[in-house]
């Protein structure tokens, strides 16, 4: 006679044979659950406080090799060609001196490139440094267009002739090429002459701030030729530049000249 489990009607002895049977797997699970837990704990402290304080685990990467070929590298590869040559036909003496010669060469050559990179930085810092005493100041720049303005209503600049002329014819243009007014200045003395605009038109208007350029002729040889002109322009500001370009010198109105194209430096 069998025993009925009055719960759910099954025989004792079967739920027995039933219990063994899900007895495995239950065990199974467990043990996965375990290595679970296990695996968890290594990265886990079970404490959701502390895990959200914890460093967050470093991934090793793998460095980027080389391409360059190092010191250790070159004398690796001359043992190595020493160990393999044939002992019936040895390196050259005199090509295996050349060898290294040129791999101290070639060294020696990047080295160089640090040292005038490193050179070029400083110089270009030391011209920065050496520019910035010239904001406030005005230059001349090879130029004949200047900037007018209400602090400086009067635009200055030189004009250079290459040998003594009786007059010298100035004109004085807008940035559309219009005439505003014309002058005379004497040039018996030749060379670098002086000149000056007042901010006046013909009508003895003053003229608004812009842009405005100086143009100057003269007769040569009985021939009316164009002059150079230079023009003053007040540095506002430095900007540093690199070592190609160098320091660049901010013009008010104008815009920007590098440094080693200033012709002169004047407080007028």
């Amino acid at each position: 006679m069998s025993l009925i489990n009055p719960l759910n009607n099954q025989p004792l002895g079967g739920q027995s044979q039933t219990s063994t049977q899900s007895a495995a797997p239950s065990k199974q699970a467990t043990s996965a659950t375990v290595q679970a837990a296990a695996t968890q704990q290594t990265s886990t402290t079970g404490n959701p406080f502390l895990d959200a304080i914890r460093l967050p685990e470093e991934k090793s990467i793998p460095e980027a090799s080389s391409q360059g070929l190092s010191q250790e590298d070159f004398f690796s590869l001359l043992s190595q060609q020493l160990s393999m040559q044939d002992p019936f036909k040895p390196v050259d003496n005199d090509q295996m001196i050349a060898q290294m010669a040129a791999f101290s060469t070639v060294d020696g050559i990047s080295k160089l490139n640090d040292e005038i990179i490193n050179l070029n930085a400083v110089m270009t810092s030391s011209q920065a440094l050496q520019a910035s005493g010239l904001v406030g100041q005005k230059v001349l720049i090879p130029s004949d267009t200047g900037y007018l303005s209400e602090e400086d209503s009067v635009l200055k600049g030189v004009v250079s002739t290459p040998e003594a002329i009786e007059t010298i014819v100035v004109r004085i243009e807008d940035d559309k090429g219009q005439l505003i007014t014309t002058f005379n200045i004497d040039g018996s003395q030749g060379g670098n002459i002086d000149v000056s605009w007042d901010g006046l038109d013909n009508k003895g208007e003053p003229m608004p701030s812009g842009i405005y350029s100086i143009k100057a002729s003269g007769r040569i040889d009985g021939q009316s030729e164009d002059l150079v002109v230079s023009t003053y322009a007040h540095v506002t500001s430095v900007s540093l530049g690199t070592a190609s370009t160098g320091s660049i010198l901010n013009l008010r109105g104008i815009g920007g000249i590098k440094l080693g194209d200033v012709l002169a430096v004047s407080e007028v």
